[in-house]
């Protein structure tokens, strides 16, 4: 179980209840916080203009809304609003949505009932999802459209989806014997006042892109092992005098991964003697290609932004929200715009930006294993049967190029595309939706390139008959998929093979150790 209002969620916390399924549970003294803020908004709101409660919403808020329709106000709000459009969102993103409004809420500033948190968690407890579509907000005064959504199923309107299928949210409370939301205050506005949708969106991406980058150091050893590349661009020694973190941490887990491999070749044993200087053309290339030599410095960058990405989002997650921010601490109600959703909107691009450089490396990768003129060791394509008349891994590649290049046109950042609108209101906006959920494209198209990697990489194993040679983490990969993915000879259509293979990585666990034993303090804080 995760206690939500206890404690701040962690990243962890966020994947165990999405990944695991644990069940979250309302921390007692949290809820009765919650309680204690809606009592002071109660009692404060009296013979008082606040925004959004006896006002209009936004540029309307000069219009002051009498005491009988307050309640109907925030119904208005919600329904209004819901006027998503795009795709529906899948449930485990709608899931994270909720999870992070849940959050927000809990930290009792946003004066509304308690039922709304009890309701939160009961519809995440029971796998209930509101329907939620892609299009509608622009990231300031929240992600306003895609929360409307959800406030619509939590007052038992619009539809949900529940084992796997499209349902009335009003069948679906009544098969589960739960309650809808009745307004009390301002339960619309503080639902849908928020960076909810974004913030879980992008706390998905950053697990699904720690997973990512795993994979592609993986990869990168494994490349480098079967080409029997030298150690020395791995060596703490070398990328010790490069002072970044990332860079260091990436060095670690390459030494890590091929410390007992039999084919990583030692410079010093196999260029600097004497034998070498007699030869005019060296066999033997002196230094590796980029993609193969180069990794450290260039996943070192992106484990760097991976890690500035989780400290923001994950602050996002913990935070308040909403506008205007309830204190019944301090007595009074401040107006603001900490709805605003710039501090993740620019780690989405940021993040979307480094993993699209992830899916680069990953294609050059791949192109050196099918290039036979690069590489000087496989046939091409590491076609394993007749060459002229099967064609290895020929399709597959055009498959990674395009994907790659989709990326790097998806890579536009969103956070300087803002489009002022609601009568200019909003006149700058953070279009941080829109972020997140480019980065996530950015994301499922990078496991499929680095599949079609894998699967490449693994044809070159079999090629070499090097198995008894790998060092014992890159054999323990090879053999994991290799039980999905079968050695094969003849042509045959590879999407099937594709679409399990980027499905394992997607659902795997840590492949890799995190000790940096080998690194100094300095670099590991």
């Amino acid at each position: 179980m995760i206690h939500v209002g206890k404690r701040a969620l962690s990243l962890t916390d966020f994947s165990d209840i999405l990944y695991q399924e644990k069940q979250v549970v309302l921390d007692k003294v949290a809820v009765e916080k919650v309680d204690v803020n809606f009592q002071f908004l109660k009692k404060f709101s009296s013979n008082k203009l606040i925004y959004g409660i006896n006002t209009g919403f936004g540029p309307m808020a000069q219009y002051k809304v009498s005491e009988a329709n307050l309640l109907q106000l925030q119904y208005n709000l919600i329904r209004s609003h819901s006027s998503g459009g795009g795709k529906l969102m899948s449930p485990i993103m709608v899931k994270a949505l909720m999870v992070a409004r849940l959050n927000s809420l809990m930290q009792a500033y946003s004066g509304v009932h308690p039922e709304v948190v009890e309701l939160l968690a009961e519809l995440i407890n029971k796998d209930v999802t509101p329907c939620i579509y892609e299009h509608g907000g622009v990231g300031a005064s929240g992600d306003l459209v895609q929360l409307a959504h959800l406030g619509l199923a939590l007052i038992g309107e619009g539809e949900v989806i529940y084992e796997n299928e499209v349902h009335p949210a009003a069948d679906i409370y009544t098969k589960l014997g739960i309650t809808p939301l009745s307004i009390h205050i301002r339960e619309g506005l503080a639902i849908l006042n928020g960076t909810s949708a974004m913030t879980g969106i992008g706390m998905i991406n950053i697990i699904q892109a720690q997973k990512l980058l795993e994979w592609s150091v993986m990869l990168s050893a494994m490349i480098n092992e079967v080409v029997e590349a030298f150690d020395d661009h791995y060596s703490y020694e070398l990328n010790i005098v490069k002072h970044h973190k990332g860079q260091n941490k990436i060095a670690a887990q390459l030494r890590d991964i091929l410390n007992d491999s039999k084919m990583i070749r030692s410079r010093s044993d196999h260029l600097y003697n004497q034998d070498k200087l007699n030869q005019e053309v060296f066999e033997d290339k002196v230094q590796e290609y980029y993609s193969l030599r180069c990794v450290t410095q260039v996943l070192g960058p992106i484990y760097d932004t991976l890690c500035q990405a989780e400290k923001i989002v994950v602050d996002e997650l913990n935070s308040v929200n909403d506008n205007p921010v309830i204190d019944h601490e301090n007595h009074n109600i401040f107006h603001g715009g900490n709805f605003h959703g710039d501090y993740v909107s620019l780690e989405m691009d940021k993040l979307k930006i480094a993993i699209t450089k992830l899916s680069m490396l990953s294609e050059r990768q791949l192109n050196y294993l099918l290039n036979e003129k690069l590489n000087q060791k496989f046939p091409p394509f590491v076609n394993l049967g007749v060459l002229g008349f099967n064609f290895g891994m020929q399709g597959m590649q055009f498959t990674a190029t395009s994907t790659v290049a989709e990326n790097q046109t998806l890579s536009f950042p969103m956070y300087v595309h803002s489009i002022p609108n609601n009568n200019d209101n909003q006149d700058i906006v953070s279009m941080g939706c829109n972020a997140a959920l480019m980065a996530k494209r950015v994301i499922d198209n990078s496991f499929e390139v680095l599949s079609i990697q894998m699967m490449t990489v693994l044809q070159a194993i079999d090629y070499l008959e090097c198995v008894p040679r790998l060092s014992s983490k890159t054999l323990n990969v090879y053999t994991e998929i290799r039980k999905i993915f079968p050695k094969f000879i003849e042509d045959k259509p590879k999407y099937k093979d594709l679409e399990k293979v980027k499905e394992y990585f997607e659902k795997s666990e840590p492949v890799i150790s995190s000790k940096l034993a080998t690194l100094p303090s300095s670099l590991i804080s």
